[in-house]
């Protein structure tokens, strides 16, 4: 309980910012609502829509990868890969935006596989980085029981190392978030349409309309991960229970 009194603080710090803001610009926030609840609601929903799919395909992938870089028959390719990955993560967002809509055109697609590229990235490298880290020692341990190499990953290597992984998703979600609104620019969609048509037409309430949700979709979201961090994954592996 103890080691969980920062995010209950910051938590609560977070919470009297809104109730501030809120008593301090009622009015404004109340016309605002007024104006643009029914397209901040419809256009949160695709926002959502571009992070869950592409960050659910980054899970599936960036797990695959990460296992498959940490095998023995991989290991001449690992560090190659894993350099290419963190070349990657340097690459500006707009300029993987650009990338993808070279190839792809315009729309969804081409915004989903640039949200998915962006969210892979920590994903494998955690994956990888957390596999490595487990003790030879458990692994031998369980070589010796008899256990299977794919019994070896499941049961041994992947629940050492979940603390790890789950570090990686939560930050590629958050990383999401902020960056799907960046997909409106080749047709994706998303909270990105009131940025930045606000910004187009200097309209500073509706840029504020899709500001606003998007950090507190970001600040729900890493708070809900968080969560499941902390209680789902095992007291013996988690280094803060």
């Amino acid at each position: 309980m103890r080691r969980q009194l920062p995010t209950i603080l910051w938590a609560c710090v977070f919470a009297a910012l809104l109730l501030w803001l809120f008593y301090a610009q009622q009015e404004r926030l109340m016309m605002m609502a007024e104006l643009y609840m029914e397209d901040v609601l419809y256009l949160s929903v695709e926002h959502m829509e571009l992070v869950g799919i592409s960050g659910g395909l980054a899970i599936l992938c960036g797990v695959l990868l990460g296992i498959l870089l940490s095998r023995s028959f991989m290991a001449r390719l690992a560090d190659p890969v894993m350099q290419v990955l963190n070349i990657g993560a340097t690459i500006p967002t707009l300029a993987v935006l650009a990338l993808s809509m070279s190839f792809l055109g315009i729309g969804i697609v081409p915004s989903l596989f640039a949200l998915w590229v962006m969210a892979l990235l920590p994903i494998a490298r955690n994956t990888y980085a957390g596999i490595k880290s487990v003790s030879p020692h458990l692994i031998e341990a369980a070589t010796g029981m008899g256990m299977r190499p794919l019994y070896i990953v499941l049961r041994v290597e992947l629940p050492n190392s979940l603390f790890v992984i789950f570090a990686g998703i939560r930050t590629a979600i958050s990383i999401n978030i902020g960056t799907a609104p960046l997909a409106f620019l080749i047709g994706g969609g998303g909270l990105g349409e009131l940025i930045f048509t606000g910004i187009d037409l200097n309209e500073i309430d509706m840029l504020l309309s899709g500001v606003i949700p998007v950090a507190l979709l970001a600040v729900l979201v890493d708070f809900i991960f968080g969560q499941m961090q902390y209680w789902l994954i095992p007291r013996g592996v988690h280094p803060t229970r």
